[in-house]
């Protein structure tokens, strides 16, 4: 089998976009682009996602990958923020942030592909280049390669969660080729990613995220067989791995919790012995989804717990998972981590604080254009994402929130993670999220969302219940609403910001 990337009916080998790539290359640094300058994309995963990264990592530039459910207000200020020369977007996205684009920002264009345009819904005529907009295809075919010797690699800019203000953008030093070695070596220890024939690996979370965007670019350079999903699907994914044999996957747990809510007979109708190493992370998973996920897939499922800022730094596989459930790890060789507490002392064992680490391999950071925000964040050489957590006795990470969500309701921390663990698990819920809204009294109440099963009858009062059999009673949220279908990316995560937002702003505060 030729190494390359499979789209729905249609296949590239590596071999070609990587002469793409080094054909874009030349072609930007034709237009001037040199090291340090950005290149933004805005695309689905497809072709020339791989081709723009690669190019972007020769000239030793920094890819920016845009979210692509932004409006033009948000992703301009990215496009301002990084400084971008180049915009790279599918032309259905780009026609939905056309307005957004600087002036002097150089636009390519590439038509939506049948898979991602049935996928997404998407009407003939946004498929179509604009007048006035190049064509990538065309762009690139017309360029001259690239001879010269790789720079040194910046990798990826991403922009992480404008939850709290304005996205922050992760603005790596130059990788040295040690770093360069160690993460090739991380990425067969902890993704189980290393060259090997009969690897396939099936991509179903948008590379504009930092994980997917880490995952499927390390895959490229190690030229591994690759098929993409346009969009997550769970019966679909399990026609893929038996269609494909796919043997390798980066997973989030949203998305296991839909592949266990499929009837008995279709999980039975697929074929997926060729599974071999899937990797989840991004969100907390509840113990009870993992238990039932290894028990249906086997011992194949492996968890990392990191950033954007850090890399991987927690790491475990499923035999730790079945005997410590609710775990994201230990820290992996070369990694540090620190639990601490409010007045900035290591916590004691058992005893919630907000964890700091350092990863191992990778390159130190800066927020682009905000050094005191990069100040913010640090301990020492260590830096915090605003996770909460602790640490038992054998050094295994637990997590119970991200500081920002944590809910203060009558001076009491409520963990919304851990809420949202317990109501996954009631028969008639297909999906839910907690957070906090504003209550005079108390400062904070839990309001729980919830997208039942289709057919099914639940009502609050029955959420309630379910919950006071699980919960002590202050975690039992008092403000319980439905959603045939709740906000979210295409990974599967659920917008809760998008959710939460109108209850502060009737409320005039934000805290």
């Amino acid at each position: 089998m030729t190494a390359g990337v499979t789209a729905g009916e249609r296949f590239r080998s590596w071999a070609d976009i990587q002469a793409n790539a080094a054909r874009a290359a030349g072609g930007f640094a034709a237009l001037g682009l040199k090291e340090d300058d950005s290149i933004a994309l805005m695309l689905r995963n497809d072709f020339p996602t791989f081709e723009v990264n690669q190019a972007a990592s020769q000239l030793g530039a920094y890819a920016v990958p845009i979210n692509w459910h932004f409006t033009p207000e948000e992703a301009g200020y990215i496009l301002k923020d990084c400084g971008a020369k180049v915009l790279v977007a599918h032309t259905d996205l780009l026609a939905q942030i056309a307005s957004g684009v600087p002036a002097g920002v150089k636009v390519f264009a590439v038509p939506t592909p049948d898979e991602i345009a049935a996928a997404y819904n998407v009407p003939a005529e946004k498929r179509i280049v604009p007048a006035g907009i190049e064509h990538w295809d065309a762009f690139v075919a017309a360029s001259a390669p690239r001879t010269a010797p790789p720079a040194a690699a910046r990798g990826s800019m991403i922009y992480t969660s404008g939850t709290t203000g304005r996205p922050k953008g992760v603005r790596r030093q130059p990788a040295t080729p040690e770093q360069m070695i160690a993460a090739g070596q991380e990425a067969a220890t902890f993704w189980g990613l290393k060259p090997d024939p009969e690897t396939v690996v099936l991509m179903n979370g948008p590379m504009y995220h930092s994980a997917p965007s880490a995952y499927g670019n390390a895959s490229g350079r190690l030229q591994l067989h690759m098929v993409l999903q346009p969009r997550f699907e769970a019966e679909d994914m399990l026609r893929l791995i038996d269609r494909h044999k796919v043997s390798h996957m980066h997973i989030v747990p949203t998305m296991f919790v839909r592949l266990l809510r499929l009837p008995q007979e279709v999980k039975q109708r697929y074929d997926i012995s060729s599974l071999r190493f899937v990797s989840h992370g991004a969100a907390p998973c509840a113990p009870a989804v993992k238990r039932q996920m290894i028990e249906w897939w086997g011992p194949v499922i492996n968890e990392y717990y990191g950033a954007t800022e850090t890399g991987v730094v927690v790491w475990h596989g499923s035999e730790e998972a079945l005997r410590k459930p609710g775990t994201v790890g230990r820290v992996v060789p070369g990694g540090i981590l620190r639990v601490v507490d409010e007045q900035g002392r290591d916590a004691k064992q058992g005893e919630v604080g907000e964890i700091y680490v350092r990863g191992p391999h990778l390159s130190e950071f800066t927020y682009n254009n905000d050094e005191a925000k990069r100040r913010e964040v640090a301990l020492g050489d260590l830096v915090t994402v605003g996770d909460i957590g602790y640490l038992d006795a054998d050094g295994f990470l637990f997590l119970c929130d991200r500081k920002r969500d944590m809910i203060i309701s009558g001076g009491v921390n409520i963990y919304p993670a851990e809420i949202e663990g317990a109501l996954i698990q009631m028969p008639g819920v297909r999906d839910c999220a907690v957070f906090g809204i504003p209550d005079e009294e108390f400062g904070e109440q839990i309001c729980a969302y919830v997208e039942p099963l289709p057919g099914a009858a639940i009502d609050a009062i029955a959420v309630r219940t379910f919950l006071g059999g699980q919960l002590a009673r202050y975690k039992v949220p008092k403000v319980v609403e439905f959603a045939a279908a709740l906000p979210r990316e295409d990974s599967g995560k659920i917008f809760k910001r998008k959710l939460r937002a109108p209850y502060w702003e009737r409320a005039g505060r934000s805290i």
